[in-house]
């Protein structure tokens, strides 16, 4: 098989015909010697908008590979490379109990997969419902505001992912090839193809709850089992080893292997933990607010006249501002919707998902600051309550709805009255507010003066209709729980894992350390 990277294909001549004319021309021979051809990478080059590219990188079965590969040699043609997922070898202690993992998202499933598919028992806890009841939960909760703590946006089987916009893109070096595991499990549980060669690969939350579900029913097909509505309460521990765990306040089972899932916004865990003195530390993270746009506005400025051939654009923005703080935006939407993602009573919180096709009117984004311990002070849960505190002055000036205001207010520092031309798409109702009231007046400034920037970049990102809606404010775990080179905290037989004990940030982050933490386990014990 050979590889050819930097194959730039015309945006309106994206079609197998001319992509194996392409290959043809490159490797200089005729296209009836090419047998197959696959895509390993697909990206954008919209730098010049009047010439808009597809850049591919393809792996190319053909007849007479050696010849072909001797008579080019252009770096960006060669035999492709081995990048398979290699799993560990089982160690020799033998395994007594069940794995326990607590929590269902990202790093809980994908930790449970690997341990299932290698023959390992594993027990999934999870507070929440299961996805086909969380779904009618939530659903419930955005028409009539009545929340459920224990099943919500942010908890239940998926984890927060669930309702997001399903990005699995992800900056980290992959030389194990854990991400291409994950992409491959998810799409052999119904997630498409397409997400192995993006550039941007997304899911959607629509096909990603379909993914979960069939990832669950996969993992006890392998032995696993899966205990709802189920909640770690407390912890047994005896010459500093855990030795049960406690459910619900009433239930004692033995377990030796606990995996710490739990997600970001595990907040009662997380004192919990800490009464046990397990190892934890506080950690810098960034709030702000969503912002909605429309999408016809975003695709224009990204690729001009010719975004109707294209998917619906996204960006990425960043400022450092004149009071030293970095501002960014962080998790975009296109197409997409801003739902209320509430987890505790009298507090709100926002986030942004999308569908599969991302066809919805509105992009959004949060634009947020960074923030670090002397903004929320030294103690191990101050970034906690800050985060609180910020929740809660967002569902007071909101009177319990997402608070709202249009950028032009904000500026202004007055309670918006009326909408523009940008009607804002929420899961939840809104309430028109002053956002000004939620943030110091540095966080704020700091905004404006990012925002004012953004427009330079984005024609019309700071128009004056533009909505702002609150609050932002988990956009990272404020804890990290400390682990070892085996991945275990200090208290043995506990590991922590994923984005609430600190250790990623988004889907596939997220899963990659599940995996890892299963390849620790898998290290030590016997099937």
């Amino acid at each position: 098989m050979i590889r050819i990277r930097q194959v730039k294909i015309p945006i309106r001549n994206d079609n197998k015909e001319f992509i194996i004319k392409k290959i043809s021309n490159i490797l200089k021979i005729n296209k009836d010697d090419i047998t197959s051809f696959n895509i390993v990478k697909k990206s954008i080059d919209a730098r010049d908008k009047t010439n808009i590219l597809y850049v591919y990188e393809f792996d190319v079965e053909v007849v007479l590979e050696d010849k072909i590969i001797n008579k080019n040699n252009s770096k960006d043609i060669f035999i492709t490379p081995d990048e398979e997922y290699i799993y560990p070898v089982p160690g020799k202690e033998k395994l007594t109990n069940n794995i326990t993992i607590v929590g269902s998202g990202p790093s809980g499933l994908f930790c449970a997969y690997l341990l299932a598919e290698m023959g390992y028992k594993v027990t999934v806890i999870e507070q929440g419902e299961r996805m086909e009841e969380r779904i009618k939960t939530v659903n419930k909760f955005f028409e009539t505001n009545e929340l459920n703590e224990l099943s919500n946006v942010q908890f239940g089987e998926g984890g927060a992912g669930t309702f997001s916009d399903g990005k699995l893109n992800t900056l980290v070096k992959d030389k194990m090839f854990r991400g291409k595991k994950v992409f491959e499990i998810f799409i052999e549980n119904g997630a498409p193809e397409e997400i192995m060669y993006l550039q941007k690969p997304h899911i959607g939350t629509d096909i990603l709850r379909k993914v979960i579900i069939n990832m669950r029913n996969k993992i006890i097909s392998m032995g696993g089992e899966f205990l709802y509505n189920t909640k770690l309460t407390d912890l047994v521990i005896e010459d500093n080893k855990l030795v049960e765990i406690e459910l619900n306040n009433k239930d004692k089972i033995k377990c030796n292997n606990l995996v710490l899932a739990i997600g970001h916004s595990a907040r009662d865990t997380f004192y919990m933990l800490n009464k046990h003195k397990l190892e934890m530390m506080s950690k810098p993270f960034a709030v702000g607010f969503r912002i909605e746009h429309p999408q016809d506005m975003i695709n224009k400025s990204q690729y001009g006249e010719n975004y109707k051939y294209l998917p619906p654009a996204s960006y990425k923005l960043t400022y450092q501002a004149s009071t030293g703080r970095g501002v960014y935006s962080f998790c975009m939407c296109p197409g997409g919707f801003v739902v209320n993602a509430s987890s505790e009573k009298n507090r709100l919180v926002v986030n942004g998902m999308s569908n599969y096709k991302r066809d919805e009117k509105n992009s959004n984004s949060a634009i947020v600051v960074t923030i670090n311990n002397k903004d929320f002070g030294e103690e191990l849960f101050a970034g906690v309550e800050y985060q609180r505190e910020l929740e809660e002055k967002a569902y007071n000036i909101g009177k319990g709805f997402i608070p709202i205001q249009l950028y032009r207010d904000y500026i202004e520092n007055k309670e918006t009255t009326k909408l523009g031309e940008i009607i804002p798409n929420t899961k939840g109702s809104y309430m028109f507010s002053n956002l000004n009231d939620i943030f110091s007046k540095e966080i704020n400034d700091s905004i404006k003066e990012a925002m004012s920037n953004f427009g330079k970049k984005i024609k019309g990102f700071d128009r004056e209709d533009a909505v702002f809606l609150g609050v932002e404010s988990r956009t990272s775990s404020p804890i990290i729980i400390k682990r070892n080179e085996k991945l275990e905290s200090n208290i043995l037989g506990i590991y922590p894992c994923g984005e609430g004990a600190g250790y990623a940030g988004g889907i596939t982050t997220a899963a990659i350390d599940g995996i890892k933490v299963a390849e620790e386990l898998i290290k030590k014990y016997q099937n």
